[in-house]
């Protein structure tokens, strides 16, 4: 699909080009269009150098980095805001004010590509439902595009590909549903997996303001358009937004996985993430046979609890993605616990568990009960998290760096066990993001 007519000669303002590469792309899709872009990124330029290194062959992209300038966002043809933006953020509002638009990369492929798209949100299971369904339908010879939070790759570079033969497969958090939001406009088929506490430090503790992000994932549906709600979060949605929702809502439960059907993957959670996606493709008739044939043989998401290696008896998961105590009971229990459910192979594991890292202001209490029942040593890595939970693992060593963690983990390790990595807290400080933090941990392990 050629978008250049719709950026050729527009002055954009791309605001926190990050380092996950989806910035990146971006800009350089805008850039070969013909756009002028600037880069502006609180950030300093030392930080961001790979991504100014990245797109240095680009005349037509300018960056500017440090303190924002309320001008940037007056004399622009739109703002292109990117994932974190402070939802208080004065350079924000001075667009509003000035009539400015406000856009993030998936809505804008949206609007422009004029595709089907199942948009796919929640606090916990979206990465996995999304490529599970992605999956499914690769599987059922379906044209299929991948996008929104996923790593490297950016939304609009998508509209490279895209003809009216794809469908678009988007996981969407909260930051890309406001883009979304401000477009007026949402996927035809919605999915919303989980609803958990997250991102307080975000939301300045208003988990109210949170849902109302995760809503715009439904609020503009058509009633021709369906909702996929999973059951966690059902009767919440209905219950804030029952009168707003125009569309055909289905629910799924974890019930409605056949027991016949073996998956790949561990724990409860994920047969209750299948269901969501067995839902969807059923909105999207594809056959049973088909989804069953491609749950089965599905292996799961890098950083979601997924089994890196198995060496001297000791399997050893990276859940670099599990940035939430909630998160890192689900794998625990995945794990740990023996389960009613004859499919799981998990029962009776020892975990060797590292966690730790940067605080979001969540409740930890129902972790540290968990963390008693079904874990053998718990290591720390350092961080305004750790420090806060310190007290209340007193048998835990902290450690400074990733290495020594993970070696003092892997010494207390015996066959039979399980070494987890799923840290409970964000990333900030020691690593880039969690997915360096999670490569960092890869390498770790297949160093050993």
């Amino acid at each position: 699909m050629d978008a250049s007519s719709y950026f050729k000669g527009k002055n954009i303002t791309l605001m926190r080009i990050g380092l996950l590469g989806r910035g990146v792309g971006d800009a350089a899709f805008l850039a070969q269009c013909g756009a002028q872009v600037l880069v502006v990124d609180a950030a300093s330029q030392e930080v961001m150098q790979a991504s100014v290194d990245a797109l240095k062959k680009y005349p037509n992209i300018r960056f500017k980095f440090g303190p924002y300038d309320l001008n940037d966002f007056r004399h622009c043809d739109f703002v292109l805001k990117g994932a974190g933006t402070p939802i208080d953020s004065p350079e924000i509002a001075e667009a509003h004010k000035q009539g400015i638009p406000v856009r993030m990369s998936a809505d804008l492929f949206a609007e422009i590509a004029q595709i089907p798209i199942i948009g796919i949100t929640g606090t916990r299971g979206k990465s996995t439902v999304t490529h599970m369904i992605e999956h499914i339908h690769k599987e059922a010879g379906k044209k299929v595009l991948l996008g929104g939070n996923v790593r490297g790759v950016s939304s609009l570079a998508l509209l490279a590909e895209a003809t009216q033969e794809h469908l678009g497969i988007f996981e969407l958090d909260s930051w890309q549903l406001q883009g979304f939001g401000e477009a007026g406009i949402s996927p035809s088929l919605a999915v919303f997996t989980t609803f958990y506490p997250d991102h307080l430090n975000y939301y300045h503790g208003d988990l109210d303001v949170y849902l109302a992000d995760k809503a715009y994932i439904f609020l503009n549906q058509k009633p021709e358009d369906t909702l996929i709600l999973g059951s966690q979060c059902a009767e919440l949605v209905q219950e804030k937004y029952g009168k707003e929702i125009r569309s055909h809502v289905i629910v799924a439960q974890a019930s409605d996985i056949p027991s016949d059907w073996k998956l790949k993957i561990p724990g409860d959670h994920n047969i209750y993430n299948a269901a969501i996606a067995l839902a969807t493709a059923r909105a999207n008739h594809i056959p049973d046979a088909v989804t069953r044939t491609a749950l089965e043989s599905f292996s799961g998401v890098p950083g979601r609890l997924h089994l890196v290696r198995e060496i001297n008896g000791i399997e050893i998961y990276n859940d670099t993605n599990s940035t939430t105590p909630d998160a890192t009971i689900v794998a625990l229990q995945a794990l740990a616990h023996s389960s009613k459910d004859i499919r799981t192979e998990y029962a009776g594991k020892r975990i060797v568990l590292i966690m730790g890292g940067a605080d979001k202001n969540l409740e930890m209490s129902g972790l540290i009960e968990e963390i008693k029942k079904s874990v053998k040593r718990v290591t720390l890595l350092s961080g305004t998290g750790t420090a806060r939970i310190a007290q209340l693992l007193p048998d835990a060593q902290i450690f400074d760096t990733l290495a020594m963690a993970f070696k003092d983990a892997y010494d207390h390790a015996n066959p039979g066990d399980v070494l987890l990595f799923s840290p409970a807290f964000a990333s900030f400080g020691m690593f880039t993001n969690e997915y360096d933090r999670g490569d960092q941990f890869i390498s770790l392990v297949q160093d050993l």
